[in-house]
């Protein structure tokens, strides 16, 4: 991937285990210092852990049985209602729903929103079980964002950002770390899209009722795909860019959907991507940030 005519790399990490061979651990952190912009996000407790694999970072994400959060206060079950699930799982709310998500230290460019009267995303989609992701000690991240759990009440991070830093051969990309993929599924953003029959809780139809929900979300995936981007690719005009979209769903069967010549602009839906589906909104629809 270090070679890759690729701009970002978003990968949904959610196996358990053995996600990424250490081939693909070396071409991610080569892309990484190539400059490419890398989004990783995963699930609950141990889902994703194969992010382990890529040093810095996967270092934001924390997991039970490996990389634990350095505060031991985070070391508790927050959902309750899906009893084969264990921490982290942070309940922000139900799929389908929305949540009210918090600005943490100076706005970030990613959380902006000239549509919303007061300038910013307010709302994310919500999930039962957010995993964990935070700063480790040493890095130069930092948490942009954080929610609140629907059941215990407590503070925990959505979003970490590490911007671009030095390397021996120009500067290395920029880096996000999200709680949960979930945040980007179709499923999440409309629950009438469908989910696998293992998902049992309860829906909501919060995002489908409060209009901003969706919109809000919607910028927000326009400004990863901008804030992401090399410093070479000019904003106005990304009309070449591409972006590897993978998604390891268990140790058995991890495909790779490469999509290649997708204009940036038109990805809002994450999800359809991930099935290997274009979306089929037009550029006019979804306009560039």
């Amino acid at each position: 991937m270090g070679d890759a005519d690729f701009d970002e790399l978003w990968l949904f990490a959610l196996d358990m285990g053995n996600g990424l061979s250490s081939n693909d651990c070396a071409g991610i952190a080569a892309f990484h210092r190539s400059g490419g912009g890398i989004l990783t996000t995963r699930d609950h407790q141990d889902m994703g852990i194969c992010l382990c694999g890529l040093s810095e970072i996967g270092a934001l994400h924390f997991f039970q049985s490996r990389h634990l959060d350095p505060d031991t206060s985070q070391h508790y079950i927050d959902d309750t209602g899906t009893p084969t699930i264990s921490w982290p799982n942070y309940h922000s709310g139900r799929n389908g729903d929305y949540q009210r998500i918090t600005p943490v230290g100076p706005i970030h460019p990613l959380l902006r929103n000239p549509a919303e009267p007061s300038g910013l995303i307010e709302l994310f989609p919500s999930h039962p079980h957010e995993g964990g992701v935070g700063v480790p000690v040493g890095s130069k991240a930092r948490v942009i964002v954080t929610g609140i759990s629907q059941t215990t009440g407590r503070s925990f991070n959505l979003v970490v950002a590490s911007d671009r830093a030095d390397a021996t051969d120009g500067e290395t990309g920029r880096v996000i770390a999200q709680s949960t993929f979930h945040h980007f599924a179709d499923y999440n953003w409309n629950v009438s899209r469908g989910c696998p029959s293992f998902v049992t809780e309860p829906e909501g139809d919060g995002m489908q009722t409060e209009p901003s929900a969706l919109a809000d979300i919607h910028a927000y995936v326009r400004n990863l795909v901008s804030w992401l981007a090399p410093v070479t690719v000019g904003v106005a005009s990304p009309l070449e860019n591409r972006v590897i979209v993978e998604a390891n769903l268990n140790d058995n069967f991890l495909p790779s959907e490469i999509i290649s010549n997708t204009r940036l602009q038109t990805l809002d839906r994450v999800g359809s991507l991930c099935a290997g589906t274009a979306p089929s909104q037009s550029e006019n629809e979804m306009p560039v940030p």
